[in-house]
């Protein structure tokens, strides 16, 4: 096991109505000019913007909105609002929605004490220094930003992704009945972000980490399980406060603890999806089958392992079928929640490989992940096997 410093103040309210608790939050931070984040039209149909404007109006909050976040969320958006929020004073921020709108509010949290672009956060110009706080009122569970300390921001040709201690949330707001109305594909789609959360962190060559392996096992089977309830059953808020929960487990950094994690195809995925705008959970799906096919052949022992303590049905069997069964029984799980496992489905064909390699990589001069280090020609392999 690594040493490690685990830091995670984010404060989790969860179950149906804790909004009610967004009183003693704002008043906690003092808010008195507060800009709402979000996007689309799910913030009427859920009554949470009517909740939050009349809580301002009680609280003499001054209070501004945007709702124009997208998927795979834009710089120029963020500037605009960072302009926005330094004109108006905004003291805190509120973001109320999924990943793409969490990951938003981060950046105009950290860009609004900034003086420069802040888009030189996340091409290592510079580390921030302080941020603005950060409340959530989660509608997707699925990337975990809602307690994570990261933000993955578009400028349209790159896709990056920053981690800084003061991006994590004041509080995250959890009520699984607002997931019960989102459609089946980002329901899937959220689903599918979370077990590459997971499976990113199980990929690991640190030795001695029973504790987080026994761990991220248990949650890869309790969202595989529920998951599939919510298939069966898209109104089981029993399933669905599970896969909330476990949307925020997977990626609170908890279970890194100790472990050296892998991420190559999460870097991988963040490619695809900047060069064709696919959704970032499905493009998931096929990133993490074909980067498993990969480690199938190059370092196979978590495969292996996964298999003994998961998916065993079957004593007599080698370790070369082992892997291919983990690997088919992720690929049904995907196709089950309806999602697509390969880029040809996409109609994407490996004319792009080698620039987006080239870009994941900067030009070849580094690598990405840990468990396999992938260079550009590494990656054009994972790639051809996503196919």
């Amino acid at each position: 096991m690594e040493n490690f410093s685990y830091y995670n103040p984010a404060k989790i309210i969860f179950g149906v109505d804790a909004i009610q608790n967004l009183e003693d939050q704002l008043k906690k931070y003092h808010v008195t000019s507060l800009l709402m984040i979000y996007s689309g039209d799910y913030v009427e149909k859920l009554g949470i913007r009517k909740y939050v404007t009349d809580l301002s109006q009680k609280l003499n909050i001054t209070f501004y909105e945007n709702g124009n976040v997208t998927p795979n969320p834009k710089i120029e958006l963020v500037r605009e609002l960072i302009t926005l929020s330094k004109s108006k004073q905004i003291n805190f921020i509120l973001a109320v929605g999924g990943g793409s709108v969490i990951d938003t509010a981060k950046a105009v949290a950290i860009g609004q004490p900034y003086e420069n672009d802040v888009w030189g956060f996340f091409t290592n110009v510079i580390e921030p220094s302080s941020a603005l706080p950060v409340g959530v009122i989660s509608t997707i569970p699925a990337s975990g930003s809602e307690s994570s300390n990261a933000s993955i921001i578009s400028n349209g040709l790159l896709k990056r992704g920053i981690e800084f201690d003061c991006l994590i949330p004041q509080f995250a707001i959890l009520d699984p009945s607002y997931t019960i109305t989102l459609p089946k594909y980002q329901t899937s789609c959220g689903c599918a972000d979370i077990l590459s959360h997971l499976l990113e962190r199980y990929l690991s060559n640190t030795q001695f980490t029973d504790t987080t392996d026994y761990l991220i096992e248990g949650a890869i089977q309790a969202l595989m399980i529920n998951a599939c309830r919510l298939v069966d059953n898209p109104s089981n808020l029993n399933a669905r406060s599970e896969i909330q929960c476990l949307g925020f487990i997977a990626h609170n950094n908890l279970l890194d603890i100790g472990r050296i994690s892998d991420w190559g195809a999460h870097r991988i995925e963040h490619e695809l999806s900047a060069q064709y705008g696919i959704t970032h959970g499905e493009g998931m799906s096929v990133t993490m089958l074909g980067i498993l096919k990969y480690y199938h052949k190059h370092n196979s022992h978590k495969l292996i392992q996964l298999y003994n303590r998961l998916f065993a049905d079957q004593n007599d069997i080698t370790d070369d079928e082992k892997c291919i069964h983990v690997i088919s029984q992720f690929e049904h799980f995907f196709e089950k929640l309806g999602l697509r496992t390969n880029l040809t489905q996409f109609n994407i064909s490996n004319e792009a490989f080698d620039i987006m390699a080239q870009r994941a990589t900067d030009n070849d001069t580094h690598t990405v992940g840990h468990y396999i280090p992938l260079n550009a020609a590494k990656i054009v392999d994972v790639l051809n096997l996503c196919l």
